[in-house]
């Protein structure tokens, strides 16, 4: 059962909030010309619908509407980090495991890096996928799976774990299961990318397996729910990352965790 990340009414939500191209001379042309009106207005929302049906529109088209929206997406927030990720995780780089919707987009760039080995694991469907990313999972480099059961590794198969747009929709009940899988799997650490609360969210990771929206926690919230897994705080990385952010100017639009694996 994968999630959809396919937005709902998203042409309802665009002709309401008046963000179709050309709408106010459409608008001022109405009165002359109705039915041309409403055929470019038809003609629009087709256009708009063809894009997020997923059939024709890219990863990238995706990513420019959501920003257009005002949406955030920790995915992307991971591909900006990753230069200051080398630099807090040094040789912990070497072997990644990326857990998060677009995965293969972060795994794609993780490929390029020098000595680099990278996975990853889309739990969305993967039905509007690009070539690259198709061929990413016909060579098990990327996989579809539920997160809410146990992941399909080893125990410390990977040096470090960086997940993105996926705890956020996931209840305490599911997170006593899904985090500590996810320390398992790590030799090293592990890094959480989560949304901040009142923050609104991308529309490519709009609904969670249980159709409902993310549940956007706190700091503070998130520190307690460690401490009660006996999750601690990689306080040597995030150290090290808070410097590499100061240097670069860096300020993530999502919260960034840095935990250490399980001994």
């Amino acid at each position: 059962m994968n999630m959809s990340r396919r937005p709902v009414n998203a042409a309802r939500r665009l002709v309401e909030g008046g963000s179709i191209p050309f709408a106010s001379a459409l608008h001022s042309k109405s009165r002359s010309s109705p039915y041309l009106s409403v055929l470019l207005i038809l003609v629009g929302l087709l256009v708009i619908a063809y894009i997020y049906s997923g059939s024709g529109g890219s990863a990238n088209d995706r990513e420019a509407l959501s920003k257009a929206e005002g949406g955030v997406s920790c995915t992307l927030e991971v591909q900006k980090a990753l230069p200051l990720l080398k630099k807090a995780y040094g040789d912990s780089m070497h072997k990644v495991l990326h857990i998060g919707p677009d995965t293969c987009s972060v795994v794609s760039k993780l490929l390029k890096e020098e000595d680099t080995e990278a996975w990853g694991v889309e739990p969305y469907d993967l039905d509007d996928a690009d070539a690259n990313c198709k061929s990413l999972v016909r060579k098990g480099i990327v996989r579809v799976a539920d997160i809410k059961f146990s992941l399909p590794y080893r125990s410390k198969s990977f040096n470090l774990v960086i997940v993105s747009d996926a705890l956020d929709y996931l209840s305490p009940r599911y997170l006593n299961k899904t985090l500590p899988e996810l320390a398992r799997v790590s030799a090293d650490g592990l890094v959480i990318f989560a949304g901040y609360p009142g923050q609104h969210r991308a529309k490519l990771a709009e609904l969670s397996k249980f159709g409902r929206p993310a549940k956007l926690r706190s700091s503070s919230w998130w520190i307690r729910y460690f401490v009660q897994t006996s999750l601690e705080e990689n306080e040597t990385a995030a150290k090290k990352f808070e410097q590499a952010s100061i240097k670069r100017s860096y300020k993530p639009d999502c919260q960034v965790f840095h935990l250490n694996a399980y001994h």
